[in-house]
């Protein structure tokens, strides 16, 4: 911490040095020196223009950063062969065949032709030659696109701006972009048309968000009455270094003299963004090309290797192996057999030189001659293959009817093609909780102001319509006031009305309309004027009804309330401060973009001229001395010498001087209203308005006209506004609020506009906006009060971390102090009783500070905003200063309903053997009741709560419950469940006692330490369901993490917004649910996903299947090979190991790479074990995959064992045959081969599960193809080669029928073990697959029963991970709570979120 404290007070003088002083140029000089020391090159870049006095420095600097051109190839016409085959080696298999190739070459040990061993090899590089390099040239054709994109830079030689290609754009070049352009590099935006430099983006193009983002011009710069112009830019800027972090920037532009202003993100405009809402905008460029943030986070696709892909490379080693092996027998049984001869052979043909080659060397030179001869039982091909199956099973994937969202328009997208076999082995899910698992539509539901409760009754009311017309089976909680409060909510029961506001009542018509029609209607109307692509828009979160009691209370509010807001003597005065500025802070503490609905994409402007009718030439003159203020107001930057002609000034008179705050430190009273309530000789009031006098126009109504503050029954009704917000909750509380007649109308850099029931349109100057962000879980807005003239911080963030910074000593005194004191009890237990239904809590602040506490502040936090290193730690401290002693108004509770299908996905996926958990950032009580609603924990569950402060109390409380769980299990284990874990799967329908671990972010922090990692698996793989709340998106990922390399379990993480993204990369599959936050996790995803409930057929049928039909097929390709090696393997000991074969070459070459290569690649894609229905009815069947039943060792020597001996009978079946006759070697081989040929054949046809008409067209093709090919080349081919011939040898055979009758006589003998097996084990001990599959044959009733009778069947056999244990008290006593830790039960028999009524959440005590 000292060095950030050392470096700010550097800051600090450099700052209030007196730098220009009288003949100090030695003090000059030094700064310039400390200046340039402070830059060093490979943490900063310094951007000036090419333009004026830069030009030399320019020339030099430049050099050093990239043009704008991009190029996202991987090859070119020179480099593409030399490089894509040295990519390609890389691959083992294929360096294997090249060095068969190089082998086949040596004379030595030559076993084929030299162009037929090369075929293989070849065919396989130019196949996926020619697929790189179509994705290449595809890639090439966008590039060139892009970089010919035309956009304005100003050229120093014609001086305007003239059309340049993007490529042609360099660092430090001034571009000016119109309205829709899409921004060619990152520059810093210097000038917008918009009269509060504002500009607004769309980042669709980097996090897939549409809705829209503000950016502001630098300050100094947004006050210029003119267009900048870059021959009089005398500033240059300093920023980081390019990176890839799309949330931060951090900078500052340095004036001629001196002066610096702070750069951060709001003043970034990124390249692929696009200009929304402004006519024109310049900027100038920082970052270009490769350098910009977008193509730095452009690594393209990421590739995660399968597991299967592991285990078929370890299988391949061990037919490396067994090659090796035949390999030395050959090697071994030559050299024996040449040994033999007492005499010279004539057959062994002597060297030049007249030397023989003694037995050891010819042994040795026939290893190398077999390693080419058994090349094939190296599947070279299977890699290939494998490719185009998960080719064909991502085409079906994507192809499910089933995964389209008809709401969305939305469906399954597949960006990993590679890993679709793991979907089938998953065996945890990590999950986000909102948009995840909810809708993310949240939905105001009730809220409590100054300790009263307001339930919303009506609004509930609402709410069970929209759910009616959905046809959904979700009760409406909360729908009455609930009786187990301790007090009376404040509501009454008569039906509220909408009076003249945005209110839709619950009426007739609403409820026959269906929820599309709902959802694609404009809000608060009815025509379809304003598209559909702003989120968080649908009817049901903008249509509030507010609550009556509470609407007559706000209603009351007048403007002087805020006279003497500490001496209000009644309570009723007192309260209705309160409930004010709880909807003030609703409506201003957030990011909201406002605009008006038949043109989303402008932005609401209160002082624009073509929306204020004027009366007057008054008005007219009193508009312009307005907008003349705010120009005046923000001079050019002034010296040093201006603003430290005294080391003695004050805080306050020192940061005045400074122009870039002296708008906010000035007067605020733009406005008429703040003039009078700072005026104490103004006698005018609400009651008595006033003409405004010059100093600016005092109110706006609401819709748009000039007046003077009228009664609520006087005001206009309000514009139909358009609120595009970044997250949901700021839209339903925006909304919310506008229910209460405190309406957000405009929102500038400088100020925001409300309109407030009885006082019309009040501007509240924005002093600062300190976001949300993880770490401090709250947002803050300071505004200067237009009433009050006072300084108000309005906070709202997590109720956690809130209620820790409130005021614990009000200066009102003892009265006061008991007073806020109740408010935070009875808030305390509302928000209790909130998260117990489900509901996301807020808590909502205030802090009024005086100039001189606000002055001092801002000097700190402009050290930290101008700085470059530690920038974030030190914005962080600053907020942190600000954001103590608050005074709380209230709280909120805004619901997030459950998905359709959530709970019956996750039921079929805990049936399936899936351990589920819950990862959100909520408190816990929300988290909880949400998990109950989807099912994740049952009623019955025993849940342990998981909370320490320290590292050695948590491992204590661990041990503890460890020791009380495994108690129980010794007590109540039966014999039976001794003989071990059949199946690790939490079946709900289990006996016994289960358990639910819920555990929070700051104990994830103990939890994750190296020493405790241990000991919380063991505890989690004892409960059936993990619930961790308000953990951080770090605290996510690194679970997934832990999970997969400790417990070496498949992972998969879903999730819908940016903060899963971590977890959605670290996991084996990461799923992106394409909801209402923005693109970022799907954009980081393997499969992207429109509801979770398609997760459930995604792992459950095609899951399986893809994972089944991959093994499968693997399977089959070691059988075939092993099985057709092993032919000319038996050969060899009749032919004294001579390396030889009875096959023509290309015959033995085209065998695995044509005849008998399609049937297995069409049973990878369309096998199916099981039907679909089945496999959703039975989720227990996806066990069979996630273990890999179908891929086991013992699977995979049986298979090699299998093919040895249909290769036997393959081989002796025709030598006993011909033996003694007189057939030459090929029309030996002949029928050997055409028997192998319908042996390996007919072996799939046995192995598919679902033969169709395209698996028996496939076999017929392959055996018609192999018949063509070797009648054709036994007719075109003769060789003068004898005896090996093929000329007319198949034609001859045919014409024999022994040549029948032994192909018969083999297939046969071959296959009948293979057939009797599987005959055998379906009657007499069938599969549970085999079972299942008989399923789809019975009817419905018949179905249905023996559904019930398996289910029974399987929970027997199969024994739950976590131990069964009694769920009685008694037999589990409950930890011992401590003051750092606590292990809390909650009451086993506490009911879901549904389940319970609609007034209470009932809960017993625990027994």
């Amino acid at each position: 911490m000292a060095d950030p404290i050392r470096w700010a007070r550097y800051r600090w003088q450099r700052l209030i040095s007196a730098e220009g002083g009288e003949g100090s140029s030695s003090s000059s000089n030094s700064n310039n020196k400390c200046y340039q020391s402070s830059k060093p090159l490979g943490k900063h870049r310094i951007v000036i223009p090419c333009l004026g006095h830069f030009k030399e420095e320019y020339e030099k600097v430049s050099k050093l950063y990239m043009n704008n051109k991009i190029r996202t190839t991987k090859y070119t016409l020179l480099n593409f062969l030399p490089r894509n085959l040295f990519e390609q080696f890389h691959r083992v298999a294929n360096l294997y065949f090249l060095f068969l190739v190089v082998l086949n070459w040596v004379p030595l040990v030559e076993a084929f032709q030299k162009e037929i061993t090369m075929l293989p090899l070849v065919a396989v590089l130019t196949i996926i030659a020619v697929k790189d390099g179509l994705e290449d040239y595809s890639r090439y054709k966008m590039d060139k696109q892009i970089n010919n994109l035309v956009t304005k830079v100003y050229s120093r030689k014609e001086k305007k701006y003239i059309d340049k290609r993007w490529k042609n754009v360099n660092v430090g070049d001034f571009i000016r972009l119109s309205r829709n352009e899409i921004i060619p590099a990152d520059m810093v935006l210097l000038y917008s048309t918009d009269l509060d430099g504002i500009c607004y983006i769309e980042t669709a193009g980097l996090d897939g968000e549409t809705n829209l983002k503000q950016r502001q011009v630098v300050r100094g710069y947004s006050e210029q009455a003119s267009e900048i112009d870059p021959e009089n830019f005398s500033s240059r800027i300093e920023c980081e270094s390019p990176n890839d972090d799309l949330n931060r920037f951090r900078g500052f532009v340095e004036h001629s003299n001196k002066d610096r202003v702070g750069l951060s993100k709001e003043n970034l405009l990124l390249r692929g963004c696009t200009v929304r809402n402004t006519e024109a905008v310049v900027g100038i460029v920082v970052y270009a090309g490769h350098e910009t943030k977008a193509m730095l986070n452009n690594s393209g696709p990421h590739y995660k290797r399968s597991k299967l892909e592991r285990k078929v490379n370890s299988d391949i080693l061990w037919c490396v192996l067994l090659l090796i092996l035949m390999c030395l027998t050959g090697a071994i049984g030559h050299g024996m057999w040449l040994s033999r001869y007492s005499e010279i052979p004539f057959f062994n043909i002597p060297e030049p030189g007249g030397k023989l080659i003694p037995p050891a060397l010819a042994g040795f030179n026939m290893f190398w001659t077999m390693i080419i001869l058994l090349q094939v039982l190296i599947p070279v091909s299977l890699y290939v293959s494998i490719e185009i199956v998960k080719l064909g099973q991502i085409y079906l994937i994507q192809n499910d009817i089933d995964f389209y969202h008809e709401k969305t328009d939305s469906t399954i997208q597949c960006r990993a093609l590679n890993i679709a076999e793991d979907l089938g082995q998953i065996q945890y899910i990590f999950s986000d909780k909102t948009g995840t698992l909810t809708e993310n539509k949240m939905v105001f539901r009730r809220c409590s102001i100054a300790g009263q409760e307001y339930c919303h009754e009506e609004n509930a009311k609402r709410l069970e319509s929209y759910q009616e017309v959905d046809s959904e089976d979700e009760a409406s909680a909360d729908h009455q006031c609930g009786s187990s409060n301790d007090h009376q909510c404040g509501s009454s029961t008569h039906v509220s009305k909408c009076q003249g506001h945005n209110c839709t009542p619950v009426n007739e018509p609403l409820k026959r309309k269906s929820l599309n029609q709902l959802l694609r209607r404009e809000d608060g109307t009815g025509d379809d004027s304003h598209p559909g692509h702003v989120a968080f828009s649908s009817p049901i979160e903008t249509d509030v009804v507010p609550d009556t009691q509470l609407l007559e209370k706000f209603s009351q509010f007048s403007s002087d309330s805020y006279q003497q807001p500490e001496e209000a003597s009644s309570k009723f005065s007192w309260e209705t401060m309160y409930i004010t500025d709880f909807f003030l802070a609703l409506a201003i503490c957030n990011t909201v973009v406002v605009s008006v609905p038949n043109q989303p994409r402008q932005k609401m402007r209160l002082a624009s001229l073509g929306r204020m009718p004027i009366k007057s030439l008054e008005e007219i003159r009193q508009m312009f001395q307005r907008l003349s203020v705010r120009r005046q107001s923000s001079s050019p930057l002034p010296s040093m010498k201006e603003s430290s002609s005294s080391s003695s000034e004050s805080p306050t008179s020192f940061v005045s001087k400074l122009s870039l705050f002296r708008a906010k430190l000035a007067s605020p009273a733009l406005d008429g209203t703040a003039q009078r309530a700072a005026d104490p000789h103004h006698t005018d009031s609400p009651e008595h308005p006033q003409v405004p006098q010059a100093g600016g126009v005092w109110t706006l109504a609401a819709g748009g006209e000039h007046s003077c503050v009228a009664s609520p029954q006087a005001s206009p009704p309000t514009p139909r506004l358009c609120y595009e917000a970044e997250s949901p909750d700021e839209a339903a509380l925006v909304h919310a609020a506008r229910a209460y007649k405190c309406v957000l109308q405009s929102r500038t850099p400088e100020q925001v506009t409300v309109d407030l029931a009885g006082l019309g349109s009040l501007t509240f100057q924005l002093l600062h906006i300190l976001p949300f962000d993880s770490l401090r879980k709250r947002m803050s807005v300071v505004v200067r009060h237009p009433l009050s003239n006072s300084v108000v911080v309005y906070t709202k963030g997590a109720d956690s971390v809130m209620m820790d910074l409130l005021r614990t000593a009000p200066e009102g005194g003892v009265n006061h102090s008991e007073i806020e004191q109740k408010i935070k009890e009875r808030t305390q237990k509302h928000l209790d009783a909130y998260a117990r239904r489900g509901l996301r809590t807020l808590c909502i602040a205030k802090k009024v500070m005086s100039d001189a506490e606000y002055a001092e502040w801002l000097n700190h936090h402009f050290l930290a905003e101008t700085s470059i290193d530690n920038r974030e730690a030190l914005l962080l401290e600053s907020a942190m200063r600000l954001e103590t002693g608050l005074t709380l108004l209230g709280a909120t509770g805004i619901e997030d309903r459950l998905q359709e299908g959530v709970p019956d996905t996750i039921q079929a996926l805990r049936r399936a053997g899936v351990k589920i958990w819950m990862l959100t950032g909520d408190k816990r009580e929300t988290a909880v009741n949400i998990a109950f609603a989807c099912k994740l924990l049952e009623p019955d569950d025993r849940i342990f709560t998981l909370k320490s402060e320290s590292r050695d109390a948590c491992a204590l409380v661990m041990s503890k419950i460890l020791e009380d769980i495994q108690k129980n299990n010794t007590a109540q284990k039966s014999p039976s469940q001794h003989l071990g874990n059949v199946c690790a799967s939490p079946s709900t329908q289990a006996p016994g006692f289960s358990a639910g671990l819920v555990i929070d972010g700051r104990t994830l922090e103990h939890v994750l330490h190296d020493s405790l990692q241990n000991i919380f698996l063991e505890l989690t793989e004892k409960c059936r369901a993990v619930v961790c709340c308000q953990a951080t998106p770090l605290q996510k990922s690194l679970l997934v993490r832990l999970v997969r390399s400790k417990l070496q379990a498949m992972t998969l993480a879903v999730g819908d917004g940016a903060n899963d993204v971590s977890m959605i990369q670290v996991a084996d599959i990461g799923v992106g649910i394409s909801g209402q936050e923005g693109m970022q996790a799907v954009m980081a995803s393997d499969f992207a996903i429109s509801q979770f409930r398609h997760l459930r057929k995604l792992l459950l049928v095609h899951g399986h299947w893809c994972s089944t039909r991959l093994t499968n097929m693997v399977l089959y390709y070691f059988y075939k090979n092993v099985a057709y090696v092993n032919l000319l393997f038996w050969y060899q000991f009749f032919c004294g190991f001579s390396g030889t074969s009875m096959t023509d070459y290309w015959i033995l070459i085209l065998f695995n790479l044509l005849f008998t290569s399609v049937p297995p690649i069409l049973y990878g894609v369309l096998d199916k074990d099981v039907p679909a229905e089945i496999l959703l009815q039975l989720p227990q069947l996806y066990m069979i995959s996630q273990k890999s039943g179908a891929y086991l060792p013992s699977a995979f020597w049986i298979t090699l064992l299998d093919a040895f001996y249909q290769s036997l009978v393959c081989f002796f079946v025709p030598c006993f045959t011909y033996y003694g006759s007189d057939i030459d070697i090929l029309s030996f081989g002949n029928p050997i081969n055409t028997a192998a040929l319908f042996t390996i054949l007919f072996h799939l046809l046995i192995e598919c599960k679902s033969l169709t008409w395209i698996h028996a067209a496939a076999t017929l093709g392959s055996i018609l193809l192999y018949f063509v090919f070797t009648l054709g080349f036994g007719t075109v081919c003769n060789t003068h080669s004898s005896p090996p011939n093929p000329y007319w040898v198949m034609e001859k055979q045919m014409a024999d029928p022994i040549f029948y009758l032994v192909c018969l006589l083999t297939t046969c003998v071959a296959l009948l073990p293979r057939y009797l097996l599987r005959v055998l084990q379906g009657t007499l001990f069938p599969s549970a697959v085999l079972r299942a599959k008989h399923f789809d044959s019975l009817s419905p009733q018949e179905r249905r029963a023996a559904s019930k009778k398996w289910r029974g069947d399987w929970t027997g056999n199969c024994r739950v991970e976590f131990q069964a244990t009694s769920r009685s008290s008694s037999s589990a006593p409950g930890v011992v709570s401590e003051e750092e830790s606590t292990a809390s039960i909650l009451p086993t028999s506490e009911p879901p979120f549904q389940a319970c009524s609609r007034g209470q959440l009932l809960t017993k005590p625990s027994g």
